[in-house]
């Protein structure tokens, strides 16, 4: 094991606000603000944050080679006492670590410090870690065996360097940068202090999120970060390196904010699509079971992807067999899809369940969605009437067709243009 490396006090002495980055960082603040803003138009936030952060948790938990499926992700939700893959166990904690740090951001007022740190890496590891304070820890390529980097071995200086950090994180004044490049900066110096024996990936993964939130970037830690780091890691590994060797600052900035820029974009497919199947789902139940309709019983069905009885009963708070009246009545109209698992039943919203397969790139859906033979492309579905017309090469289609992926306005505005 080599000396330690060392690491530079935050900010770097360096002009970080170059054309390049500058430019970069304009896409970035564009993509951001408009994830933020259609985002708010969700009525229920807890949507947001529980489905996302879900595929957040499951992406970034595959960086670690912890990896699931979604239908594993979703059935341990349902009955999530009686998960025994340990798999999907690290990934359901991760999901809980995001909640526990977001809560705690609002109750401090946006302060993140260490001792959110440890606690965040406490639940996700499920036992009682803090900083290291026994040396010896070195990263290496796992495929050469060549040591990569030595963090701090002295515990005292991994209390140090996570001070300093922390003032860095929570001190706006002392540093007059973009907080987005500075969102960059922390990711490096958190990741190559490496506070801690484990976790530390996944860790710094959920700080980049807070810290957006911290800065207003974000209202609530929605962005599906992890996908375009599992995409692009041996970029994510040879830029850090870059950086420790030889103070390549700018293209891991850029590297940060291109991330930035495109999970952006896609965790704003996501919310688009929900907002227009929400929208769809709301009309359909209007006309076809206003007696059942309620704006709690909509929540819940995109709230729980995979949902049971228990759940209608809580969200609505009804009796056990009005929850179950409804959700059958659901099922037989072609809303949610019945399934049965043992002696129990669950009901899926398989729409929603569609629409993260595609994101998260499970090519099981290929399967079932239509496709067009002639342009070899996947069919765009009508918002109003849900049926399906061929996309790719072809002229214009009705506002009602919407891609896929692509949200809505308003629905109801445009049902006479159906």
């Amino acid at each position: 094991m080599g000396p330690p490396a060392q690491l530079p006090d935050l900010p770097p002495a360096i002009d970080l606000e170059t054309p390049r980055v500058l430019k970069a960082l304009a896409a970035a603040s564009r993509s951001l603000a408009e994830l933020k803003g259609r985002a708010a138009a969700i009525p229920n936030q807890g949507i947001l944050i529980d489905t996302l952060a879900l595929q957040e948790a499951k992406a970034s938990s595959e960086i670690e080679n912890i990896v699931t499926t979604q239908d594993e992700l979703f059935r341990a939700s349902l009955y999530p006492e009686t998960s025994y893959v340990p798999a999907v166990r690290e990934v359901a904690r991760y999901r809980k670590t995001l909640r526990l740090g977001y809560e705690r951001l609002q109750k401090t007022q946006g302060l993140i410090t260490n001792n959110l740190l440890i606690d965040l890496c406490r639940r996700l590891l499920a036992r009682g870690d803090g900083f290291r304070t026994i040396p010896g820890t070195v990263l290496m390529n796992e495929a050469t065996g060549e040591t990569v980097h030595v963090p701090p071995q002295d515990g005292n200086e991994v209390i140090a360097r996570m001070t300093a950090l922390e003032r860095f994180i929570n001190e706006d004044e002392s540093c007059r940068l973009d907080p987005l490049i500075k969102m960059a900066l922390i990711h490096y110096q958190f990741e190559s202090i490496h506070p801690f024996h484990d976790g530390n990936g996944r860790v710094g993964r959920i700080l980049n999120l807070l810290y957006l939130t911290r800065a207003g970037l974000l209202d609530i830690p929605i962005l599906y970060h992890s996908r375009y780091i599992i995409r692009t890691r041996a970029d994510y590994y040879r830029l850090l390196r870059a950086v420790r060797d030889h103070g390549a600052w700018e293209d891991w900035v850029l590297y940060m904010l291109e991330a930035v820029t495109e999970t952006a974009a896609a965790t704003l497919r996501i919310v688009e699509e929900m907002r227009g199947q929400m929208a769809y789902m709301k009309q359909r139940l209007r006309d076809e079971l206003p007696k059942l309709y309620s704006q709690d019983l909509l929540n819940s069905l995109f709230l729980h992807p995979y949902t049971r009885i228990d759940f209608i009963k809580r969200d609505l708070k009804v009796t056990r067999p009005t929850a179950a009246k409804y959700l059958n009545t659901l099922a037989e109209h072609g809303f949610v899809e019945k399934r049965r698992a043992g002696r129990n039943n669950y009901y899926v919203n398989v729409e929603l369940v569609k629409l993260f397969l595609i994101e998260s790139g499970d090519d099981q859906w290929a399967l079932t969605r239509p496709f067009c033979i002639t342009t070899s492309r996947h069919w765009r579905r009508c918002c109003v009437s849900s049926r399906w017309k061929a996309c790719g090469s072809m002229p214009p289609l009705p506002k009602t067709w919407r891609p896929w992926g692509l949200g809505i306005e308003s629905c109801e505005d445009r049902r006479s243009l159906s």
